[in-house]
């Protein structure tokens, strides 16, 4: 198990804000879980951290960050 962080370097859509905007967790099997940090607070599960970095990495302007694994802490991954 894998925490990281979705830190936005752009808002594209104008709602999510910059800087750290979910925290999440990537399970062994490559499930991944994601928690919203904004105002309206939501959760939402993927299939893979692939699926994550289509939907959220807004064309590079977001990126995962990891926050404890066996790279370097706070490692850009995507």
């Amino acid at each position: 198990m894998r925490r990281f962080r979705l830190h936005r370097i752009r808002d594209e859509s104008g709602i999510s804000g910059t800087g750290t905007v979910a925290e999440g967790v990537a399970f062994t099997d490559g499930t991944v879980a994601l928690r919203w940090l904004t105002a309206t607070a939501s959760t939402a599960v993927y299939a893979s951290m692939a699926d994550v970095a289509i939907i959220h990495g807004h064309g590079g302007a977001t990126r995962i960050v990891y926050v404890d694994n066996d790279r370097a802490p706070n490692q850009e991954v995507y």
